[in-house]
């Protein structure tokens, strides 16, 4: 906990989240998502551009080694990429490369 009071803010175009105060911000407006659904987002954004694996997304989120039977990352991720899309229509936040993971950029024009 003490290390997100330490985070600075992280923004991609509309999209601000705020890790010392818990918040995702889409134009100003709080985007209502779970705490896990907003720590996936802190670990894609602090590795923007990147592919992240879903190895690191699973040790860094659910704290814990990841089993390759578990499907919760991809749940979780496309619930999250639901919520951006509805909050800025027309714009892809988080890309899936199959078979290694998932990458988030600054929003690309879908």
């Amino acid at each position: 906990m003490e290390a997100a009071l330490q985070r600075p803010p992280l923004r991609a175009g509309e999209l601000e989240l705020r890790p010392s105060e818990f918040l995702v911000l889409v134009n100003g407006d709080r985007l209502p998502l779970t705490v896990r659904e907003r720590e996936l987002l802190t670990a894609l954004m602090e590795r923007r551009d990147r592919i992240v694996t879903r190895e690191e997304l699973y040790r860094e989120v659910w704290g814990e080694p990841y089993r390759k039977s578990d499907r919760s990352v991809d749940v979780y991720v496309g619930k999250l990429r639901q919520k951006l899309e509805a909050a800025v229509p027309g714009r892809r936040f988080i890309h899936t490369h199959f078979w290694f993971g998932y990458r988030f950029t600054a929003g690309q024009e879908r």
